[in-house]
């Protein structure tokens, strides 16, 4: 299973119920979490879904993201 990482402005927990749903419909998608302690809010995704649907379904939310770890999906 691959880990991707971003920084987003999900900051709180309602942040995280307005993305859950977009997220959820992300194929690959196995599990994901947002460190909402960490200054750069980071979104960790584990599975097999490619950043470019990830990066679309936040900022689909209205999210910001930008990806933290190199990929090539």
């Amino acid at each position: 299973m691959d880990k991707t990482t971003y920084k987003t402005n999900i900051n709180c927990g309602n942040c995280i119920k307005a993305v859950t749903n977009f997220i959820k419909e992300v194929e690959g998608v196995e599990n994901w979490e947002v460190d909402t302690e960490n200054p750069d809010k980071i979104l960790t995704v584990h599975g097999t879904a490619s950043a470019k649907s990830i990066i679309e379904a936040v900022e689909d939310a209205g999210f910001d993201i930008t990806p933290l770890t190199p990929t090539t999906k």
